[in-house]
């Protein structure tokens, strides 16, 4: 098997690991709603935790052997594998929107990777590390803080995923620059850059599983997997001095394909609000019926029937005489005549 070959089989088990821990940590989510950012009690947590370490191995293992234009793109490809293991798994099947969504964010992301043309000879200094740590830390903080004041679960979801994968595409950034600049001979000087990617790392799980609860699968996974990518790459190109390969053309292109993915994101967000808002709500309690009220004769007042027995009608002249069929027999005694 040739290097390229082996490059792009590392890519689609990268992706296929990707997808299935996104699975398990959204059936996670649904089963702990109260541990929404790390239920450590829950194995299925840790299965997710292996699941997703071991795409992020593979990917590093393809990197190694393909090119960066083709590796990139491959890890897209995670949202299209996602849909169909849902369905087959936890039985939970995407419907047509869902799919348009997910193959239009597919498309548009990895044509903006291919798009991208990197640079091996450049690094960021420690000052500006240091500066582009703190403001991304800023921004993911300002995410979170808006993400409470979203009443909305799915929106809510989307923007803690868009905050999960800033974290993410910031890491990569870090230990692409920790690559280029890694020395054993100086270890200690990158352990700023080493807690900061791992400050970032777990800043990312504890968001992306946090927007599992309430959301669904796609619009979360969707978010996370195109915002990474596209934040490294935009670091890239204003930092690294990167570029888009074909000058104007590919830039026009890189664009293109950023609307493409954007529209995507757009199609799995208001399909997951549709799916929300036809969901029947909860039964509403039937209240209790007034009590009856007896209709009284005239001139008394108003009473209303209890669950007490009824009082025994008195006579009409105020006697006390009980009314009724006893009455009616001692009216209707005779004296006998010989005691008269």
């Amino acid at each position: 098997m040739s290097a390229l070959a082996l490059s792009v089989l590392l890519s689609l088990v990268s992706a296929v690991a990707y997808a299935g821990g996104a699975i398990v940590q959204e059936r996670v989510a649904v089963n702990t709603p109260g541990s929404p950012y790390a239920p450590l009690r829950h194995g299925g947590w840790w299965a997710a935790m292996t699941m997703n370490g071991l795409g992020a191995g593979l990917h590093v293992v393809a990197l190694a052997y393909g090119p960066l234009s083709l590796v990139q793109p491959l890890g897209a490809l995670t949202i299209v594998f996602a849909l169909p293991m849902a369905a087959v798994f936890v039985r939970r099947r995407a419907g047509a929107t869902a799919w348009r969504g997910a193959i239009m964010a597919t498309v548009g992301l990895a044509g903006l990777l291919a798009l991208t043309e990197g640079s091996d000879d450049s690094s960021l200094p420690g000052g500006e590390r240091t500066v582009l740590a703190l403001a991304t830390f800023g921004g993911i903080a300002l995410l979170f803080l808006a993400a409470r004041r979203v009443h909305k679960p799915v929106v809510r979801s989307v923007v803690l995923a868009t905050a999960a994968g800033v974290a993410f595409g910031e890491a990569s950034v870090f230990t692409k620059t920790v690559a280029m600049d890694w020395s054993w001979r100086t270890p200690v000087a990158e352990w700023p850059s080493l807690l900061a990617i791992a400050g970032f790392a777990a800043t990312g799980v504890l968001l992306s599983q946090a927007s599992y609860r309430g959301a669904g699968l796609a619009a979360p996974l969707a978010t996370v997997t195109v915002v990474n990518p596209v934040l490294a790459a935009a670091i890239g190109v204003t930092l690294f001095g990167e570029d888009f390969r074909y000058g104007v053309a590919g830039t026009v292109l890189a664009l293109g394909c950023g609307i493409v993915a954007a529209g995507g994101l757009i199609l799995l967000t208001t399909e997951r609000l549709s799916a929300t808002a036809e969901q029947p709500g909860p039964p509403r309690r039937s209240q209790p019926r007034p009590p009856a009220v007896v209709p009284p004769p005239y001139g008394s007042p108003a009473k209303t029937r209890t669950g007490s027995s009824p009082r025994p009608r008195t006579a009409p002249d105020g006697s006390g005489k009980a009314s009724g069929k006893a009455s009616g027999k001692a009216d209707q005694t005779a004296t006998p005549p010989a005691l008269r």
